[in-house]
């Protein structure tokens, strides 16, 4: 019988390109980059919060620039309409008709930067989007290029002129990440100005990315894992300390991630390990801890903790 060992290989070639040029942009980060790949690579979008300064866009552009391919940036800012992300219809007096302006969405990468900086009503024009990978405006839906990649960025959500996403926008996030402050040999390079600000060149183009994502598809997943998993998201629902349990589109985003993290590194098929270590990411953004029901936002940290709480007390499956 073959072992799981003997079964590993040498990740892809175009997936160590992919990882390459995204690090030469934010050094000393290889956990954050390897997370946002795999949400790169699962088809889903990625939310990077931190607070300012510690190279949350740096992540975000180096992403986009290493696909190649059609990107755009977005500045979320309070006035920003909804117009202004998806496009609007206007009057075409040569033609006599009404035509369709389409906004910066329509590109295989949106950055979007300081999302919860944006109005509520701007927020959720991004829902169908990134759910369905559409538009509609004015009762016409139009589809959006494939591959379509949202990363995101925001201050955390106690930060002056920010407005928390709503527990549906979140939901449409495979993964909420952080950077942290670099380490302090990278540190010291940029004070010096011997690093940072290099540009990540194009490693793949959109039907590269495409064909990558359908590996991951491929990845098999054992039926003892998804019973661990489905295990997983039955504790968020019936814990005590959360009034909000992990939805089932959170259990295909863990599934898929953990599909991606095998593909990252080198394996065909998934462990228990991807989901146990990927848990928290994709599951502590949406969840809700009971004291929020009672008015208090909690932070961060208090949702990470309860969630890694949960996931430590569901057998592992040998």
């Amino acid at each position: 019988m073959t072992s799981a060992l003997s079964m590993a290989r040498a990740p892809s070639p175009l997936v160590e390109k992919l990882r390459a040029a995204v690090e030469h942009s934010l050094e000393g980060k290889p956990e954050a980059v390897e997370l946002a790949l795999i949400v790169l690579l699962g088809r889903g979008h990625l939310l990077i919060e931190d607070v300012p300064g510690v190279g949350k866009t740096t992540l975000a552009r180096a992403l986009a620039r290493s696909v190649g391919g059609d990107w755009r940036r977005v500045q979320f800012t309070s006035d920003l309409l909804p117009s202004d992300v998806l496009g609007v219809t206007v009057y075409d007096q040569r033609t006599s008709e009404f035509v369709f302006r389409q906004g910066p969405v329509f590109c295989n990468v949106l950055l979007a930067d300081e999302v919860n900086r944006a109005s509520p009503r701007t927020q959720s024009a991004l829902l169908e989007a990134m759910n369905e990978g559409q538009v509609s405006v004015d009762g016409v839906s139009t589809p959006l290029p494939d591959p379509f990649f949202v990363v995101a960025t925001q201050n955390p959500q106690d930060f002056a002129g920010t407005y928390p996403l709503p527990e549906s926008q979140l939901d449409r996030f495979m993964m909420r990440i952080k950077i942290g402050y670099p380490p302090p040999q990278v540190e010291m390079r940029l004070l010096l100005g011997e690093s940072g600000g290099e540009r990540a060149q194009p490693a793949i183009d959109p039907a590269q990315l495409v064909a990558l994502q359908r590996e991951v598809d491929r990845v098999e997943v054992d039926p003892s894992l998804i019973t661990y998993l489905q295990a997983v998201l039955q504790a968020t629902r019936t814990s005590p300390a959360l009034s909000l349990g992990a939805s089932p589109r959170a259990g295909m985003n863990l599934a898929r991630a953990a599909r991606g993290r095998a593909l990252l590194r080198g394996r065909s098929y998934c462990i228990a390990d991807d989901i146990h270590d990927l848990a928290i990411p994709v599951l502590a953004h949406r969840v809700r801890l009971a004291s929020h029901a009672e008015g208090y936002m909690p932070s961060r940290e208090e949702s990470e903790t309860t969630v890694r709480d949960l996931v430590a007390r569901v057998p592992v499956p040998l």
